[in-house]
């Protein structure tokens, strides 16, 4: 009986691999290493609540500064009127149906490409290039592209134009399209595939009815990143499109837009101009915040 009570454990011990309790430095030290990481992990949560906390605080600032700025000017004939000459008063209907056009041309073009990588291109030196140089064009400057297209798409036919535009703000957006519709593609399991290809569907039927809606919600996140991305583009449309007071859907002239619109109203002498650009500021943030809220809200009931 004496042996069995020698082999016991003492209170608060356990026994380590060796059959052994372990000494009381071990402990001690085991105990140090537990209280390191609780600190460690403390000050840990605490930085991120605060880069948090300052984050929330720009966004928060951002977007007060607009709703003050920009809720005064907010009115019917901002939606209704064209915009004018200074002191005239007017809106922004046509820039807004001018950014419209311009900034969604470039989102079929990068699905289909995307998808072409993915289920037509693989292994070939073709696809190869095609997403070497959208990953190229993913960190290319805005500007850069605008003076891009404008040696190509605007002093060769004497002016500027619409499709100047449409182009610059596409070949932003197509890269950014093609690497997340690919990359969503390429996440669905090829038995899926294979699934729809046994039932008799055609392969460009399995990518439409079965790959796109297995993959929508990535393919969405992707177009609507594309779609902030260009939201606010102000430096492509200068060199291309350029702008315009009137209203005109003749892509093969001048167009307006709402950044450059806003660009070109916020240094204005006077008050009525000033007010428009801060109107355009607050139409494009909650623009680009409504659609990916409805996106999102789509989506869920969806999933």
């Amino acid at each position: 009986m004496s042996a069995s009570f020698a082999g016991a454990e003492a209170p608060g011990q356990t026994v380590d691999g060796t059959g052994q309790p372990p000494r009381n430095a071990d402990v001690a030290l085991a105990l140090g290493r537990r209280r390191r990481r609780r600190r460690s992990d403390r000050v840990v949560k605490v930085l991120c609540w605060a880069a948090t906390a300052v984050g929330l605080l720009f966004l928060a600032s951002i977007l007060l500064t607009l709703f003050v700025r920009g809720l005064g000017g907010l009115h019917l004939s901002v939606f209704t009127e064209v915009t004018k000459p200074a002191g005239s008063g007017g809106g922004l209907l046509n820039a807004i149906v001018g950014s419209l056009i311009q900034a969604l041309i470039g989102t079929p073009i990068g699905l289909m490409v995307g998808t072409y990588l993915s289920e037509y291109a693989a292994g070939s030196r073709l696809g190869d290039a095609v997403r070497f140089v959208s990953d190229v064009l993913l960190s290319a400057p805005s500007i850069l592209i605008g003076l891009f297209v404008y040696q190509f798409a605007v002093r060769p036919f004497g002016g500027y134009s619409g499709w100047a535009g449409c182009i610059a703000l596409a070949i932003i957006v197509i890269p950014i399209v093609v690497r997340t519709t690919e990359d969503m593609l390429r996440l669905i399991p090829t038995a899926l595939r294979e699934a729809a290809v046994a039932l008799g569907a055609p392969k460009w039927k399995a990518i439409v009815f079965v790959c796109y809606r297995a993959a929508l919600d990535g393919i969405m996140t992707g177009v609507l990143l594309a779609i902030a991305r260009v939201a606010g583009e102000t430096a492509p449309l200068l060199f291309t499109s350029l702008g315009n007071l009137n209203w005109s859907l003749d892509m093969s002239q001048p167009v307006s837009s709402l950044p450059v619109t806003i660009y070109n109203f916020a240094a204005s002498a006077y008050a009525d101009q000033v007010q428009l650009a801060w109107v355009g500021a607050l139409l494009i943030t909650m623009g680009v915040l409504a659609v990916n809220i409805i996106a999102r809200v789509v989506l869920r009931k969806r999933s």
